[in-house]
């Protein structure tokens, strides 16, 4: 199983709180060992790692208001992250305040070996996501103008397993596209954040070589 967790645009921007020009020095972080995906199946580690991987630079007491921690828990599970390099420490702030957080690469993907541990966690995260993306869904009231945007769609393919690779290369494609250099810290007047929600799940016993 591979899950694509995060992927942000390595992009300063003039409005971010702290400043901080060398952040997420790497490109990607690829997680296999089923103890560090085991350490970000947590709920609240899975809401920092979503905002630090937006492009965010937070403190221990911004992400504590976010996961609805208290700053002492939440300084434990970023410090935990740190350890498997998901996060790291940014730059001191100027005026002395707390030392704030940072991604340490630009994507978070996850690939787990073949293991009851390692699929576990990975399901573990997939059931967090799908929680969170229902919390937004039930969120939305309805007379928000953006709520006839919001969709699901379910879908029944029959493919080869070349086709399913173009498939999964297409919609990160098309996702990267509309990504657009963007991050929660670096976007244009009048955009919203959008959460999206993707995945492909081959059914049914692999096809017998013939």
């Amino acid at each position: 199983m591979k899950l694509m967790l995060h992927s942000w645009p390595r992009q300063a921007s003039a409005g971010q709180r702290y400043a901080d020009p060398v952040a997420a020095k790497k490109k990607k972080v690829v997680l296999s060992d089923p103890r560090a995906i085991r350490a970000i199946a947590h709920p609240a580690r899975q809401r920092i790692i979503d905002e630090l991987y937006n492009g965010r630079v937070l403190t221990a007491t911004e992400c504590a208001e976010l996961a609805g921690l208290t700053p002492s828990a939440t300084s434990y599970h970023l410090r935990a992250l740190e350890r498997w390099g998901i996060v790291e420490r940014a730059d001191t702030s100027a005026d002395g305040r707390e030392r704030p957080w940072r991604a340490s690469a630009t994507s978070l993907e996850v690939s787990s070996q073949p293991g009851v541990a390692g699929r576990l966690a990975s399901q573990a995260m997939v059931r967090t996501a799908v929680d969170r993306l229902i919390e937004q869904f039930t969120a939305m009231p309805a007379s928000d103008p953006w709520d006839e945007l919001s969709m699901l769609r379910r879908s029944r393919l029959w493919l080869t397993k070349d086709e399913a690779e173009q498939l999964n290369k297409e919609l990160n494609a098309l996702l990267d596209r509309h990504r657009r250099g963007r991050s929660a810290t670096n976007h244009p007047a009048g955009t919203r954040e959008v959460s999206t929600l993707f995945a492909a799940v081959a059914l049914g016993k692999p096809p017998e070589d013939n």
